[in-house]
């Protein structure tokens, strides 16, 4: 029997504007609001030409997290309208960031459909979100989330073939006759893992890292995937190919609400990887968030390997990844509020650095374009240029690559990089859920008053500590490729030693705003201070110029990475 396709009306709402990471809200807004989800996802759609989309192909994925599942069966029934020809849908729904942008390059998709929050909290009461890849296999460009947004305004009406059900449990092709279609839909329900395992065994020496993790002289390492959707991975990878022991990989049972707590791999939310490895009985540690795309990395005892330290270190030790041997490396890159780490091997190594704005879609450009093998954020964010997301798999395996070239401990191996280059102390303060004007109007009185001639050359004293501000700006970033200019990236204030404080509203919260400072020390002599006690009195001068506490209410933050 032929499935009709429908046209119902509906009408605009005026929150839909997506950022780098999709469309992010509370579940409840999606199932309260009358036809919110259909309005966004025909919006999608319809800033894609017909003739483009016209029976070309789509990949769904999604990390798992509550209403996944109704979303998809939504998702599947629309894009049937709306002329897509054919859908790849991970197994029961389920795929990594990475893994869809994987699969969008090789089966020359025109894009895809992630269902996920990242490191969001999950359930019920917790963020869903909707984000929209093209055919790159990297995020959408701001072009097109302003498309999607401008048509979410105006939108009037959406299709959907609502007696289309697909079977997300069955893998292999469903087939759907549509009324007035001369082709029959497809949807094809693959294994999540496969295509992407293939990748990574083109890019590492599966071999040697067999060799180092199940050889006579193996290491003992310890995997948290925190109820994401890389416990699938990690099982199949690391577990059943590498040879890592069963329990050595913990929380890979996918969940809805990630076990209660945020997917967020990080020293507050990871607590059953950092606790389980204080006690020296694993050599390596990583703990993984939600969709997969972000990973925290840790030592014996649980010596902790910053973000910025971390990509500083692949990249040193870059030729140690089969891959880089083979292509070369054309450029680094880091998002601005990164440390400068990376900016040192750069300069050692006499390769170009690229320093973006915030968004894994600016460094996807450079990669098209061949100017980027290696990237990586401070918010535990590190990729190469082999799909155009970041990816959380990729970077431990990076770093079980260089522990099996060097033989060193991920403390000895730190520790030597900090003598050559010297080491940078970062951190970051997450005031979340700020009133969104009171955040705004401290943003705008803040860049007036470093905008002023006067205050370069001002000093700021702190104790035994003199800094001296040697600029001050609102970040803006210039495309190498199209010379177009992205402007208001966060503000920055630069001393004369090189040390950096960079305010920021962050774009990936459900609700409120998200003031982010972000504060930066190189010292060239190896100290094992604290980093909290070493960037202390850049903390106060940070809070005195911005006046964070008044102006938001705010006594602490709530989160500190």
């Amino acid at each position: 029997m032929e499935l009709q396709v429908l046209t119902f009306p509906t009408a605009p709402y005026p929150d839909q504007r997506p950022g780098a990471s999709g469309l992010r809200k509370k579940v409840y807004v999606f199932q309260s609001k009358k036809n919110y989800l259909h309005n966004f996802i025909q919006s999608i759609f319809s800033s894609i030409d017909l003739p483009d989309r016209q029976g070309a192909t789509l990949v769904v994925g999604g990390d798992g997290r509550f209403f996944n599942r109704t979303a998809i069966g939504v998702l599947v029934q629309m894009a049937a309208a709306n002329g897509i020809g054919r859908l790849i849908i991970g197994h029961h729904g389920m795929m990594s960031t990475p893994a869809v942008s994987c699969v969008i390059r090789k089966y020359k998709a025109i894009g895809g459909i992630i269902l996920t929050a990242s490191h969001n909290p999950g359930g019920p009461n917790g963020d869903f979100g909707i984000k929209f890849n093209t055919a790159s296999g990297g995020p959408a460009r701001e072009e097109v989330t302003s498309k999607i947004y401008q048509l979410s305004r105006i939108i009037e009406e959406f299709a959907i073939c609502p007696g289309l059900r697909v079977d997300l449990k069955t893998l292999g092709k469903q087939a759907f006759d549509l009324e007035n279609k001369f082709k029959p839909f497809t949807v094809e329900i693959v294994d999540p893992v496969e295509s992407y395992a293939n990748l990574l065994r083109n890019i590492f020496d599966f071999a040697a890292l067999k060799e180092l993790l199940s050889g006579e002289n193996h290491i003992n390492i310890r995997l948290d995937a925190m109820h994401g959707v890389l416990g699938l991975y990690v099982k199949r990878i690391l577990c059943e190919e590498l040879g890592c022991p069963a329990n050595s990989a913990i929380n890979c049972v996918p969940l809805e609400d990630f076990g209660g707590q945020p997917p967020d791999p990080n020293l507050m939310f990871a607590t059953d990887l950092v606790d389980s490895m204080r006690d020296g009985q694993y050599d390596f540690g990583a703990a993984f968030d939600g969709d997969g795309d972000r990973s925290m990395i840790l030592g014996k005892h649980g010596f902790f390997v910053t973000p910025s330290d971390s990509v500083a270190v692949v990249a040193d030790n870059i030729f140690c990844i089969p891959y880089f041997q083979h292509t070369g490396v054309r450029g680094f890159a880091r998002s601005m509020p990164t440390s400068t780490a990376l900016d040192r091997v750069a300069k050692a190594t006499k390769i170009e650095l690229h320093e973006t704005p915030t968004g894994w879609r600016f460094f996807g450009n450079l990669m098209d374009a061949g100017m980027l093998s290696l990237c990586g954020e401070e918010s535990f964010a590190t990729g190469g240029d082999h799909i155009r997301e970041k990816d959380g798999l990729w970077a431990v395996l990076a770093w079980l690559s260089i522990i099996a070239t060097r033989r060193q401990s991920v403390e000895d191996i730190l520790k030597d990089h900090w003598l050559k280059y010297g080491r940078n102390y970062f951190t970051r303060y997450d005031y979340e859920n700020v009133d969104i004007d009171a955040a705004c109007d401290m943003m705008e009185d803040l860049e007036i008053l470093i905008s002023d001639k006067s205050f370069v050359k001002q000093r700021f004293a702190v104790e035994d500590k003199i800094y001296q501000v040697e600029k001050a700006d609102n970040f803006e970033y210039t495309d190498p490729l199209d010379s177009t200019i992205t402007r208001n990236q966060g503000l920055r204030i630069i001393f004369s030693d090189g040390s950096r404080i960079v305010y920021r509203l962050g774009g990936t919260g459900a609700e409120g705003a998200t003031v982010r400072i972000y504060i930066d020390s190189h010292e060239r002599k190896l100290l094992f201070e604290e980093t909290q006690v070493m960037l202390a009195p850049l903390a106060t001068i940070a809070l005195k110029i911005s006046q964070l506490h008044h102006r938001t209410g705010r006594n602490g933050p709530s989160l500190i990475t």
